[in-house]
């Protein structure tokens, strides 16, 4: 079995193991990171070799953490992301380079489209009718998306919102609310088959779907982080926030992740606090003392239009994986008009939670 894990931050590791009797056999780690003294990876293979198969991610490092020679240093690489390395291997997961990836980007669209297209398309890549996707999205209309447990009267200030003309729709995922103005915001989805972060837990699945906009933020100039658990962060404040839902596939099977970033490429700050209730304990929670500081716009930070982000981001997103044109289906397009009629325009699922 093989698997593949990029740390964070970090470098790739790889793992090649077998299981014989329910323990790993065999097992062999490599990668481009960085080890000293050589014989370090030797401890790691034999702290692995002989482990019941069933040993999670914090058992696995905890064996490689004993079994490390007195002053080794690990650079590019941690004992955690060695043991992620073996559960995907175990949990026979696939990688970026197995898919053949399509890009959608499509002119504007109202904002409750775009929650009705998210829940379509992760559906048909769980069906196995779609191939794994990345959705770059276009605001035909400011709007409030709040997280699918949010409270509404607790996250809105509705005589704000109304003042601003700003719609207020409810997606599918958790997390926080979200304010977005056309020119201002740039979102974008990825809907894959949950077989990509198998042997991953929820919050590692986030790092891991992160790490490609890292690196397109670093080539850009921009030294960006993922911070636990859904947000990317650079040393200026948060840049965005990401969220996720897990489909089930079809009979119950195998299904696939939606996983949806939002980030400021500029932000009117005092429109912002005017619609949505942001209290006190909530900044002061992330250590600023306003709505301006917690978030900073990608504007300032790369000097660049926000078509010229979009397209680096996408150019970097080809460059690691590929990634072909695409576009909705008319059958997709139909049943997203459907949903964002019956569903996500509807009160009910609006105030869902009041």
């Amino acid at each position: 079995m093989h698997g593949e894990y990029k740390v964070p931050g970090g470098k790739l590791v790889v793992v090649d193991v077998d299981v014989e009797d329910g323990v790993l056999r065999h097992v062999r780690v490599a990668g481009d990171f960085f080890l000293e003294p050589d014989e370090a990876l030797e401890a790691v293979n034999g702290a692995l070799e002989g482990a019941p198969a069933d040993t999670g991610t914090a058992g696995l490092a905890a064996r490689i953490d004993a079994a490390l020679p007195a002053g080794t240093v690990l650079y590019g690489l941690t004992s955690e992301g060695v043991g992620v390395a073996v559960r995907r291997a175990l949990a026979h997961a696939t990688d970026w380079t197995d898919y053949d990836w399509q890009l959608i980007h499509e002119p504007a669209q109202p904002p409750a489209l775009h929650m009705a297209l998210d829940e379509v398309l992760t559906a048909e890549v769980a069906a196995g009718r779609r191939p794994p996707t990345l959705r770059v999205w276009e605001w035909a209309a400011p709007a409030v998306i709040i997280g699918s447990f949010q409270s509404l009267r607790n996250e809105v200030d509705p005589e704000g919102a109304a003042r601003h003309g700003i719609e207020v729709v409810r997606r599918i995922s958790g997390g926080g609310a979200m304010f977005v103005e056309p020119g201002n915001t740039i979102t974008y989805s990825l809907s894959v088959p949950e077989s990509l972060v198998h042997g991953l837990s929820f919050q590692d699945s986030y790092a891991y779907l992160d790490d490609w906009v890292l690196g397109a933020l670093g080539d850009m100039g921009i030294r960006a982080w993922y911070q636990p658990l859904n947000d990317i962060a650079t040393d200026q404040g948060k840049i965005a926030g990401a969220a996720q839902k897990r489909v089930v596939g079809p009979g119950g099977g195998p299904g696939a992740v939606l996983h949806h970033v939002t980030m400021s490429y500029d932000i009117d700050a005092d429109k912002m606090v005017e619609v949505l209730r942001i209290g006190r304990e909530k900044l002061s929670g992330k250590g600023t003392a306003s709505a301006k500081k917690r978030v900073d716009p990608l504007r300032r930070q790369t000097g660049l239009a926000r078509e010229a982000v979009i397209d680096r981001m996408i150019e970097s997103f080809r460059a690691r994986y590929g990634l072909a044109p695409g576009k909705v289906t008319d059958g997709e397009l139909a049943r997203a008009r459907e949903l964002a009629r019956t569903k996500f325009t509807s009160p009910e699922w609006t105030a869902r939670v009041p």
